[in-house]
């Protein structure tokens, strides 16, 4: 029996994803779709501050990136945490008024310029979010959960967690419209929020201790998340943020929920140690069930240099790998990691390069990928390394265009050099949507 699923949110490790049935050199490449452009960018393409442009090409006139970043803890990359914030760049985030949100100190800054927000392009149903943030006295601004990015009312439309002095009507830590939070939270210093928006709960913690719980009678289920500039200057350092509600998609003993097949050269194994195990190809593994919006994270290792391979994900069922494609390729070349080999791990096969090559073979690794509409973003260890816009014309199927119908997943045994395990593969469904899902 095939399940079918909607709307979810998927993680995964070191996965792939493949344009038509392979991936290789040889082929030449389908034209591109839309990088979404970075703040701050300083070009049509969007050259971000670190030389490297949206689609991941790499600025040459700057010295090669030789080494990965590294912006959390194993502990937290095992747990499943991402990072929403490089430290040094805006990717992945977008302004929509005219302020000067900036990077300084490995921090974002806002201090002038029209009151709104800067937001993520990607949209997050379940979490727990980490944000820290100092704010000057008088200062009043907030972190917006489940926003759309012009927010009228955050009583109905968004959670606004104030950022405000102890004389506002609603001072730090209360929800705006919605829960006033009691005590003094004034401080000059780096303070922390710890918030668990679930379901229709949010609770708000402050410096490791909880202020409030809220439960939503009409709860919003997805949005993006929000940094406000509204009056006087703010800094936000150390965003992260963790996907809840997620359920396995591999049990580590067998192969249930998942179709084989046989009569392909590539050999899926379970290992001893409870690993996915893929060697040789061309072959595939796909899911019973079908998938339209998500979160995925996994875990993945290459077992020798410069292997190939990768997941598809919203493929026309029982093809042949007939869907979007996330890379596994951790080959970069002139050692420089902003110049991957096949579009490099997290990239879109076909569609946009890894801005960053960060995996390395040999090592586990893990990955994230969000399918939000026309908008995919992924991580790879915790570092966000793709944030694309399918900007083509709607078509069923994904080699020739946008594809939004839900589809399989399928893991890619790529040639017969293949040998690449996987583990702790869980998926969460993105809840359905009340506003589109493109540039809004």
């Amino acid at each position: 029996m095939r399940i079918h699923v909607s709307r979810f949110v998927v993680c995964f490790v070191g996965l792939t994803l493949f344009p038509l049935v392979g991936c290789g050199p040889a082929t030449p490449p389908a034209t591109r779709s839309t990088p979404v452009p970075a703040v701050g960018s300083d070009s049509a393409e969007g050259k971000t501050t670190v030389a490297t442009t949206a689609s991941g090409v790499a600025d040459d006139t700057t010295p090669p990136v030789t080494e990965a970043p590294k912006p959390l803890a194993d502990i937290e990359l095992a747990q499943g945490w991402i990072s929403l914030f490089d430290g040094e760049t805006l990717f992945g985030w977008t302004p929509v008024t005219d302020a000067n949100w900036r990077v300084e100190s490995g921090a974002i800054v806002v201090d002038q310029g029209e009151p709104g927000l800067l937001c993520t392009t990607t949209r997050f149903t379940d979490y727990v979010l980490h944000v820290e943030f100092r704010s000057a006295p008088g200062t009043n601004s907030g972190i917006f959960l489940h926003t759309p990015l012009t927010p009228k009312d955050p009583a109905v439309d968004c959670y606004e967690l104030n950022i405000a002095d102890s004389d506002n009507p609603f001072p730090s830590c209360s929800l705006v419209k919605r829960a006033k939070a009691p005590g003094n939270f004034d401080s000059n210093d780096w303070q922390t929020y710890d918030v668990t928006v679930l379901g229709d709960k949010v609770i708000v913690n402050l410096d490791g201790a909880q202020v409030l719980e809220y439960v939503d009678p009409k709860p919003l289920h997805r949005g993006h998340i929000g940094l406000q500039l509204n009056q006087g200057k703010v800094e936000f350092r150390n965003i992260k943020l963790k996907p809840l509600s997620t359920t396995s998609l591999f049990n580590g003993k067998d192969l249930a929920g998942w179709k084989t097949y046989p009569e392909m050269p590539s050999k899926f194994t379970v290992t001893d140690e409870g690993w996915l195990n893929v060697k040789d190809g061309r072959g595939q593994l796909e899911t019973e069930g079908s998938y339209g919006d998500f979160v995925l994270q996994l875990e993945c290792i290459t077992h020798a240099q410069q292997l190939n391979s990768g997941f598809f994900f919203r493929c026309i069922p029982g093809g042949p790998m007939n869907g979007y494609e996330s890379q596994i390729h951790n080959g970069v070349k002139e050692g420089d990691r902003r110049k991957p080999v096949d579009c490099g791990t997290g990239g879109i096969f076909r569609r946009i390069d890894a801005r960053l090559v960060v995996a390395n073979d040999l090592e586990w690794f893990y990955k994230t990928v969000s399918a939000d509409g026309a908008h995919v973003a992924t991580w790879v260890n915790g570092y966000q390394v793709v944030d694309w816009m399918d900007d083509r014309a709607p078509d069923e199927n994904p080699r020739k265009g946008l594809r939004l119908e839900p589809g399989t997943i399928m893991i890619q045994g790529h040639d017969p050099t293949t040998d690449i395990s996987f583990r702790n593969i869980q998926i969460a469904e993105l809840a359905a949507r009340s506003e589109p899902a493109a540039s809004e």
